[in-house]
């Protein structure tokens, strides 16, 4: 099994190419099932998530075939064309359905173009319970007759889907998804109250609309969607990963130097900036993205509350965290997305950090440094986390069970090594 070894201390200066967004292009690709016509994705990113869900719409009888690189999309943005003239099978496996949770989003789709679905209950991240209940009680309110046996949904519509009023009880950005797809080719109107406005929903939204769909509201928390009898096929280039964006910010930020970050849209990310600005880094817009310098001047302690978008992503809360490690003073870090999303607080006080939970929250004291040490990722985010924090750690340290970040970052090591970190991946000795 690989690892990541890094040797803290190394400032970095160069520019990282941003691709683009897992969290975009996986529901993106299962919107294939809703047309006979072709949807070409550009700018897709070469990930195991995306790997996995391509494995899952090929059992479905989705025709899969990649066209090169996107002519805007930089260095890693591959071009993939997805064709579903014909749903041959529309069972989601365990097996696949059990190593990514977005596999849940075929469920939509299945249902509104085949009439039935039966998809395994996902698997993923352990990050806390992210129960599919909203996906299924809303797929109910248009009229689907869902049971749950044996460890599968098993979902029917027979006679099609009809549109609903559907208020979410909180914000959920997989339900809203789901519910989206399905509501395109459901009769009537469906509205969506209290829906998700990530920037990923919104890019799933402008490319249905490309497709044929007619949805108002695009952006907003109340979705209205107007269903068709069919929708065609379209090209769309997936917006670039906000996420992978933040994460190399913080990177720059915690080792110091200036990176600029290719292809970043500041506009997706405003409340990740601002946070790193408070912490002492200075964030410019540049020609291509963005410039993230750290120079001279410690970081400062700031405090950090997760929120869905436009406020803090849950998904750069470890990384916020391992930079504050370091900072003068102390911080709040409150999560209230996740309730099991502290996991890898154990692995950063294995470097020295200060770091004490109290509930929902973490207060993190910073520290002069923090010292090398084998550490173990525990998801995706926290993976991560615990390279930022080997960035800046005196001596060396090991971060096994990187599985974990190739499902969300695609060449890490020679992104980061490019700009000037002792960084490596290394292979396991056999026994």
């Amino acid at each position: 099994m690989d690892k990541i070894r890094i040797r803290g201390g190394k400032p970095l200066r160069g520019t990282i190419p941003i691709g683009g967004a897992k969290n975009a292009a996986l529901p993106l690709m299962t919107a294939s099932l809703l047309t006979e016509g072709t949807l070409t994705l550009a700018n897709l990113p070469h990930l195991a998530d995306i790997t996995t869900l391509a494995n899952l719409l090929a059992q479905h009888g989705v025709d899969l075939r990649m066209d090169g690189h996107s002519p805007n999309g930089g260095h890693t943005g591959r071009v993939l064309s997805l064709t579903a003239k014909r749903i041959s099978n529309t069972t989601a496996p365990y097996d696949l359905v059990r190593k990514m949770r977005a596999s849940i989003l075929v469920l939509g789709p299945l249902l509104a173009r085949a009439g039935k679905a039966r998809v395994s209950l996902p698997g993923g991240c352990a990050i806390g319970t992210r129960p599919v209940d909203l996906h299924l009680k809303g797929l109910q309110q248009l009229g689907a007759r869902i049971e749950l046996k044996e460890g599968y949904i098993d979902a029917e519509a027979p006679n099609g889907l009809s549109g609903a009023e559907i208020v979410f009880p909180s914000v959920s950005v997989g339900a809203t998804e789901n519910l989206l797809m399905a509501a395109t080719l459901a009769g009537g109107e469906t509205v969506l109250a209290n829906a998700a406005r990530e920037p990923e929903v919104t890019d799933l939204a402008v490319c249905l609309q490309a497709m044929g769909a007619r949805i108002e509201g695009v952006g907003s928390d109340t979705l209205r969607i107007q269903g068709a009898r069919s929708l065609s096929g379209t090209r769309h280039d997936i917006v670039p990963d906000r996420i992978e964006a933040g994460t190399y910010a913080m990177a720059a930020a915690i080792a110091g130097g200036e990176v600029e970050l290719a292809g970043a849209r500041p506009e997706l990310m405003h409340a990740a900036l601002e946070i790193i600005r408070q912490a002492g880094a200075t964030v410019t817009p540049t020609k291509s993205g963005i410039m993230i310098r750290r120079i001279a001047g410690a970081l400062r302690g700031t405090d950090v509350m997760t929120e869905p978008f436009p406020g803090f992503p849950t998904d750069l809360q470890a990384q916020i965290m391992a930079l504050l490690t370091t900072a003068e003073g102390a911080s709040m870090i409150t999560e209230t997305i996740f309730e099991n999303r502290f996991m890898h607080v154990p692995e950063l006080r294995r470097m020295g950090a200060n770091i004490n939970l109290h509930g929902a929250s973490a207060m993190v004291r910073g520290v002069p440094r923090l010292t090398g040490a084998p550490v173990m990722a525990t998801d995706l985010r926290a993976s991560v986390s615990l390279v930022l924090a080997g960035l800046v750690a005196e001596g060396e340290t090991l971060v096994n069970r990187v599985y974990h970040l190739d499902r969300g970052y695609e060449r890490l090591e020679e992104k980061l090594a490019a700009c000037g970190a002792e960084i490596e991946r290394v292979k396991e000795a056999a026994a």
